[in-house]
């Protein structure tokens, strides 16, 4: 694994808190309609995509998640401010407006979405890596989803034949605690997710996930496995968000006393906190990240703010192939 240095701190700060005000941008837009229909938000989950990103070889890996799936395109590579108008639905935005929040996709940098369908995008993660296992690429995908998802049946079947085929794939589980409402308590009768790998014989275990170092060694370890052509691993990210499910989450089953409680190990008050210890960076410096990342924020919103919406006829364009549709009336 690469090594953890001062200014892999200094960048985590600076990624984890532009991802957390992304998204809190994303909220007060929310209510003012500017950003319609379900919104779902990655605040206090930050910890996994950095220290993902750190093992990661973002020339040849690929991930591909749910609809919680904002800042992981930005984590990849892509222009943030493209993420925040297909957002807003506007023609500028990486799918041109038509995708919206739910379905966030950057080809180019390797990010396969996005997807409403709960646990839809777990066969397609294996299917992703069955590709790179055909083509030998050398790259590996890291397939995410919740732990309401984790109770799919297209699990198991994907599973299975990860494993059978030996297919250079990493599936993680990011248990937030909430299935949509619904607690890990009353979804099945054991609580501990990592171990439905055990049943397939496939490498599995839990990761603190509010400590992305703790996460870049689990991702590393596992990425090295699928290299070798040892076959996939199933990690569950122990995590915790913030926010609601989506924006229409009114919170009922859970008391504030225990989101804040998990608050006093925010992932990115953790890595601020060793930056202060080690002299990383001085009050002054910090407070400079802090200016640098309102503005870049601020900058993405403006984008999305002046950009177009998109043309009724892109509609047909981007759906249809055949470009006088004779069977349009």
């Amino acid at each position: 694994m690469k090594k953890i240095t001062k200014q892999t701190y200094l960048d985590w700060y600076k990624d984890m808190l532009f991802w957390r005000k992304f998204e809190d941008k994303l909220a007060s837009v929310y209510i003012q309609q500017k950003v319609r229909g379900f919104l779902h938000l990655y605040n206090g989950q930050e910890a996994i995509l950095a220290g993902a990103l750190h093992a990661m070889d973002l020339t040849k890996d690929k991930m591909i998640t749910a609809y919680r799936n904002h800042v992981q395109p930005i984590g990849m590579g892509e222009d943030p401010k493209r993420v925040m108008a297909e957002l807003y639905g506007k023609a500028t935005g990486t799918s041109k407006g038509m995708g919206g929040s739910m379905h966030i996709f950057s080809k180019e940098f390797r990010f396969y979405g996005g997807h409403g369908i709960v646990g839809g995008q777990i066969p397609l993660g294996a299917g992703l890596a069955f590709g790179d296992k055909y083509n030998n690429t050398g790259g590996v995908t890291l397939t995410c989803f919740g732990d309401g998802a984790a109770r799919q049946g297209s699990l198991h079947e994907a599973f299975n034949l990860a494993m059978l085929w030996k297919l250079p794939v990493i599936f993680i589980c990011e248990n937030n605690g909430y299935a949509m409402g619904t607690s890990v308590e009353r979804t099945a009768n054991h609580t501990d997710i990592w171990k439905l790998g055990l049943g397939y014989e496939m490498p599995c275990g839990p990761v603190d996930a509010m400590n992305p170092i703790k996460v870049a060694e689990a991702i590393d370890e596992a990425l090295e496995r699928a290299r070798r052509g040892d076959g996939p691993t199933f990690l569950e990210m122990k995590t915790y968000r913030y926010r609601g499910h989506s924006m229409s989450d009114a919170q009922h089953y859970r008391t504030k006393d225990e989101v804040e409680e998990y608050k006093k190990i925010d992932p990115i008050t953790q890595v601020l906190d060793v930056i202060k210890e080690k002299e990383y960076a001085t009050e002054e410096e910090i407070a400079v990240i802090d200016k640098e990342v309102k503005a870049m924020v601020k900058e993405c919103e403006q984008f999305a703010e002046d950009s177009p919406y998109p043309e009724v006829q892109q509609m047909y364009d981007m759906v249809y192939e055949q470009e006088d549709y004779p069977f349009i009336k």
